[in-house]
């Protein structure tokens, strides 16, 4: 959409170039907190799931003999995702104080520390004591696992294209400091940085209450 507002300029007076603009801006800051909201009454579905599990634990079988996932995966996959929703949000301050090569190192490397989280969740599933469906505590784990996968993977991408999106528009806008600029692109990637950057945090606040559950409750 950012694109059909520098192209149609031409044809549109100021006003409504400035009206398509802010109501970009707008559907990404909509957008953005949509996004936060669905994944929100998906984790809830989860940890209805857990704590009704837990509480009726129909024929003593919620968590038999006390399994567990492997707490040492789970506070590294944990670690790591916290480090990358602090990254995030630490880089879009850096940025909205005029610093965007701080903001361009602290995205890349939340992008690796994602990477590190999303390959320790993958391997910690083959080092399970337990089976899928043998027990509460095993089921809603395993539905937690693939909840958590696609989370890292949506963070990184996100993350990823979001700095790439940030430096492109340093090679294709004239100026010092374009993504500072007034310019269509600059203003959506200050939008997007904004929304990535809740985004993060919302899920490094989720991973603190659904570590609590799987690997210290």
């Amino acid at each position: 959409m950012s694109n059909s507002v520098m192209h149609s300029g031409a044809n549109q007076s100021p006003e409504e170039r400035e009206y398509e603009m802010r109501a970009l801006i707008s559907s990404i800051w909509t957008g953005g907190r949509l996004f936060i909201g669905i994944y929100t009454f998906m984790l809830a579905s989860l940890v209805f799931s857990y704590f009704y599990l837990r509480s009726s634990n129909s024929g003593l079988l919620w968590r038999p003999d006390h399994v567990t996932a492997p707490r040492a995966y789970g506070f590294l996959i944990f670690g790591f995702s916290l480090v990358t929703g602090i990254l995030a949000y630490v880089g879009r301050k850096r940025l909205v104080m005029g610093s965007f090569t701080d903001f361009s190192v602290a995205a890349w490397s939340g992008v690796v520390t994602g990477l590190i989280a999303l390959l320790l969740q993958i391997v910690e599933l083959s080092h399970l004591s337990f089976f899928p469906g043998s027990s509460g505590y095993a089921s809603t784990f395993i539905g937690f696992a693939v909840m958590n996968i696609v989370s890292l993977v949506i963070s990184a991408y996100w993350l990823e294209t979001t700095v790439a999106r940030g430096m492109r528009i340093r090679k294709e806008v004239e100026g010092e400091n374009p993504e500072f600029s007034s310019h269509p692109r600059a203003r959506a990637f200050r939008a997007d940085v904004a929304a990535m950057s809740y985004f993060q945090v919302f899920l490094a606040l989720a991973g603190a209450l659904l570590f609590s559950m799987f690997y210290l409750m």
